[in-house]
């Protein structure tokens, strides 16, 4: 029987929020069969993300401990339902759109139950840290020929949570050719990835750490400078460094939330954007008067619809766009050492990029 990895109760009951520290473990799950318009997917590798590790700490909505882990995953379709339309996906090397219930409304999702986010909660059955998985012919899309299999399991979720903070929710306008762009905290895979499609884009990128060697390989990756935020005024620092001419920034993309409103207001460009697809430093932070006197725009910004899928799929194909793996597992799903030791270098915010583990070779058939 198929394999595949979940979180575990310990002693047979929910720990306590942030207390507590789920086990991961392997199981056979029945052997998955397409029905209507869904494909059969031999999935070969599967990446982590940040609430993938606040599940196993109770501290993310709707946990499950009977749906598989991860929303990221890459495979190989190996059979097609009765109904699916393009008999063209058998053999095909897709990516799975990372989440459902959200087609193409510019502010959010149309399904009245929400949007639905592959992987470890009651939400969705499926998880992509498993060996099997059928998803509709609609939510995938064919693998970039030029990634590997960890680039490609590395893309999806971080992918299109950048493309939608960036270009739909900063503007196009303020991350094309000519525009000055902060990204704050580099290191992380939404952070990365918007970096990359910024510099694809033509955009001056400046980017933040507390850790120099970070600011040196986003600087390899095309960032112009970077600065530790530890430092006192980093903000003024960052002017420093732009371009002779340009005296602000036009868009902030941040993950932190903290103080980026108060120093977002002393380096944008009046009527700049901040964009914010989390608040790693705090859940609150203050919107200032100075900032509404700039009109300054504060845009909430999380994962992305069907329609921002296949745009951000598509550009990273004519650019040749790679994403950053910080660490590649490769193993089988019988590795749970394995995979605790990619959890425990998330825990430590050691990566530079996406941490993934690879476990199967695609194109193999039942």
């Amino acid at each position: 029987m198929p394999k595949a990895i979940f979180i575990s109760p310990i002693d047979g009951k929910p720990g306590k929020p942030g207390q507590v520290y789920y086990p991961l473990v392997q199981r056979n799950v029945p052997q998955a069969t397409p029905n209507g318009s869904e494909l059969l997917i031999k999935l070969s590798a599967a990446a982590l993300n940040h609430r993938d590790l606040f599940l196993r700490q109770h501290l993310y909505p709707g946990l499950s401990f009977d749906v598989p882990l991860c929303a990221d995953g890459v495979g190989t379709v190996v059979e097609l339902g009765s109904g699916v339309k393009n008999q063209a996906w058998k053999g095909k090397r897709v990516i799975l759109n990372p989440g459902t219930g959200w087609r193409d409304d510019p502010d959010g999702p149309e399904d009245p139950s929400g949007y639905k986010i592959l992987g470890g909660t009651k939400f969705d059955p499926r998880g992509t840290l498993q060996e099997y998985v059928v998803v509709d012919e609609s939510e995938v899309e064919e693998a970039p020929s030029h990634l590997s299999d960890a680039e490609a399991a590395a893309l999806p979720l971080t992918g299109l949570t950048g493309w939608r903070a960036l270009i739909s929710k900063a503007g196009e306008k303020n991350s094309a050719s000519g525009a000055a762009v902060l990204i704050t905290g580099i290191g992380g895979g939404v952070a990365l990835i918007a970096l990359q499609f910024a510099v694809a884009r033509g955009a001056s990128v400046y980017v933040t750490s507390s850790s120099q060697e970070k600011i040196y390989k986003a600087i390899q990756l095309g960032a112009k400078n970077g600065v530790n935020y530890k430092e006192e005024g980093w903000e003024k620092k960052l002017l420093s460094q732009l371009p002779t001419g340009k005296k602000a920034f036009d868009a902030i993309i941040d993950g932190a939330g903290g103080d980026i409103v108060e120093k977002g207001t002393k380096i944008l460009k009046a009527g700049g954007v901040i964009s914010v697809y989390g608040m790693t430093v705090s859940p609150k932070m203050p919107f200032l008067m100075q900032t509404v006197l700039k009109n300054i725009d504060l845009k909430g910004s999380t994962m992305g619809s069907r329609k921002e899928f296949k745009e951000m799929v598509d550009f990273v194909k004519a650019n040749k766009i790679k994403p950053v793996v910080s660490k590649t597992l490769q193993s089988s799903l019988d590795d749970i050492a394995g995979l605790d030791s990619l959890f425990d270098e998330m825990k430590a915010a050691k990566q530079f990029g996406k941490l993934v583990i690879v476990f199967g070779g695609s194109g193999s058939k039942l």
